[in-house]
């Protein structure tokens, strides 16, 4: 009996390295957070859009949360649009008891929390910055210490709770600013608060390790395009009497690369982060600027 063989050939090209393609992709669709469940906090703001739209594009189903319910609702509806989960709510990142009743919601829909992000910022000039320490009131220097890491400090230990609770080996993602390592004058109480970030992910890092969750801080550098950057560059360019363009010489002085980072690699290093691809990152302060002279 005569066997016959069929043999498929396959047209193999180089890549731009030269080498052959011996494998192709069978999709393009990113589903490294497939089956994963987030809450964005504070996701009517830039960053913390960006890492929600990051997430879903990767898989997850994404609840984003902010005071103005408005803007996620718009947000969400985009995510949806474009092929992803996402789910809108109104939540004071602020208000423990907010933040509670709705990672319970959360929980109760799910049955675990795989990921918390918040990227709650503040008006510089309620955080007196810009303004010299000797000028500065209590006030001015205390309200990032108090709204920004206070909200991280809330948000993080409310969504360990629940992760024990629903035994979710998740990741708490913190975000802060690159002021906590560099040496900026009149800039007290918000290179405070950023350290005080910087400690709390590590603190919790060693108490929520035993029960598989993580705890990272992405410390980002000043992200060029978004517009509470472009409004502080025109801002103090005013004040010293300087055109914008001077101003913002500051804020690229010390890059070691001719570009900065951008919005949208931000939320692709969070996607990675809290996926398993980034598991051997933990009580980590991942420096997201590209890489700077003048960073400790």
């Amino acid at each position: 009996m005569a066997i016959v063989v069929f043999i498929k050939t396959i047209s193999l090209k180089p890549d731009r390295f030269g080498c052959l393609n011996r494998q192709k992709i069978k999709t393009n669709k990113m589903e490294s957070l497939k089956d994963k469940v987030a809450v964005i906090f504070a996701a009517s703001g830039e960053v913390a859009g960006a890492v929600a739209r990051s997430f879903a594009q990767h898989g997850a189903k994404v609840y984003v949360t902010a005071l103005n319910l408005n803007a996620v609702k718009a947000l969400a509806e985009e995510i949806n649009t474009n092929g992803g989960r996402a789910e809108a709510g109104k939540v004071d990142a602020l208000t423990e008891t907010e933040i509670d009743s709705y990672l319970q919601k959360v929980i109760a829909e799910n049955g675990q929390l795989d990921m918390v992000f918040n990227g709650i910022g503040s008006y510089y000039q309620d955080a007196g910055s810009g303004i010299p320490t000797t000028i500065a009131t209590f006030e001015q220097f205390l309200n990032p210490l108090q709204r920004i890491c206070g909200s991280q400090f809330l948000t993080s230990r409310v969504a360990a709770r629940y992760m024990i609770q629903s035994g979710s080996e998740g990741t708490i993602l913190l975000f802060n600013a690159s002021m906590a390592r560099t040496k900026t004058p009149n800039m007290a109480g918000f290179a405070a608060a950023c350290a005080a970030i910087e400690g709390l992910t590590r603190v919790m890092a060693a108490e929520f390790g035993q029960y598989g969750i993580k705890a990272i801080c992405i410390c980002s550098g000043a992200l060029m395009e978004t517009n509470k950057i472009q409004g502080m560059i025109n801002d103090f360019a005013k004040l010293a009497g300087i055109s914008p363009g001077e101003m913002a010489l500051n804020y690229t002085r010390f890059d070691i690369l001719k570009s900065g980072p951008t919005l949208k690699q931000l939320g692709e290093t969070a996607a990675f982060l809290v996926s398993e691809n980034g598991v051997a990152f933990n009580s980590h302060v991942v420096d997201f600027d590209c890489g700077k002279l003048n960073l400790l």
